[in-house]
């Protein structure tokens, strides 16, 4: 702080994360907007190509398209939501596409240019050359940790390959008098995570605690419309960690709520640990999914079965019955049931 010295028992590196810019030819000699400066705009663009399909170019591509952008969405990946299930970007890509948004998957971007106000992306999709031309361009590509300025190897503080700040289990660096938590060190990246460790800091700095972090059931809500929500294990992850899996998933034109409400196109996909019948987890495309998602939260965290879920009343008529379908799905095809059957 203009070279004041600071000192202290104990500190704390909470400064975030800042939005990630990919080395794509000409990019950076653009006028591209990031999610902070898209926000400050005060007209709506008529064409904006979005750089990304993760959560924030989802997020934000889709309220321009309810403002009437002609939005399109292009990234290198060939399914949007890589690290969740496949059956999730499914069903959110077939809802935005359905609502009029184009989402370009497994491009190859070549370079950016700027044409008076246009500007151009050249990239190459399943061979074929293409430009796409737009009146604002959105990078979205992703965030890294806000740690370039701070000089930590001065401090002793280890970062990772991403400049991420490294913790140990009880959120503390290699300088055993600095701790880092939130976005910085590069896990989950939510405000809730970050104030949860913040407060487990303060337990372990100013308590004298010893609490680990454990952020084994965090759940994700992505904010669309549909919406996104998930919370444990993807199936790809609970095979990789030696579970015998088992799945179920609900066609969201088979929850009651779903059909009053005229918006079927989402789902419900449990995943389970075969042996035990146990819950590791839940992955929602619905209206109403982060409402959904702490019950599964719960559920999961708490070590409940298929069966607890199967036995629970699930008020008829919301969205949140969706779970206890999803759990009667391992064993019996719920379309042929009546309303409310267990």
């Amino acid at each position: 702080m203009n070279g004041r010295r600071i000192s202290a028992r104990y500190f704390l590196i909470a400064t975030g994360a800042v939005p990630d810019v990919p080395d794509i030819p000409g990019l950076r000699e653009v006028d591209y907007l990031v999610s902070t400066t898209a926000l400050e705009l005060r007209a709506v663009p008529k064409r904006l190509a979005v750089l990304g399909a993760g959560y924030i170019a989802l997020e934000l591509g889709q309220m321009f398209h309810n403002l009437g952008s002609e939005v399109i969405l292009m990234q290198r990946g060939r399914r949007v939501l890589k690290s969740y299930d496949p059956e999730v970007s499914e069903a959110i890509t077939r809802a935005l596409t359905k609502q009029g948004m184009t989402i370009v998957t497994g491009a190859t971007f070549h370079r950016v240019e700027q044409q008076g106000d246009v500007k151009r992306v050249c990239i190459t999709v399943d061979g074929q050359e293409r430009v796409i031309e737009a009146d604002a361009l959105l990078v979205a590509a992703g965030r890294k940790p806000n740690t370039e300025n701070l000089n930590l190897h001065a401090a002793n503080v280890q970062v990772g390959p991403r400049g991420e700040v490294v913790v140990d289990e009880h959120l503390r660096t290699t300088n055993p008098r600095v701790y880092a938590a939130g976005d910085v060190t590069m896990g989950p990246q939510f405000v809730y995570v970050a104030a949860y460790e913040g407060w487990l800091v303060a337990e372990n700095t100013v308590g004298g605690a010893m609490k680990k972090v454990d952020l084994t059931t965090v759940p994700a809500v992505i904010f669309t419309h549909p919406a996104v929500a998930t919370v444990g294990l993807t199936e790809a992850q609970a095979r990789r960690a030696g579970y015998d899996v088992r799945t179920s998933v609900l066609p969201l034109d088979t929850v009651p709520r779903a059909l009053v409400n005229r918006e079927t196109d989402g789902m419900f996909k449990l995943v389970a640990d075969a042996a035990t019948r146990r819950l590791l987890g839940a992955h929602v495309v619905a209206d109403n999914a982060g409402d959904v998602i702490y019950a599964a939260q719960l559920a999961i965290q708490f070590g409940l079965t298929v069966e607890d879920l199967r036995s629970s009343l699930a008020p008829y008529l919301t969205m949140a019955e969706g779970l206890k379908l999803a759990a009667l799905t391992f064993d019996k095809d719920v379309s042929k049931l009546s309303c409310c059957a267990g």
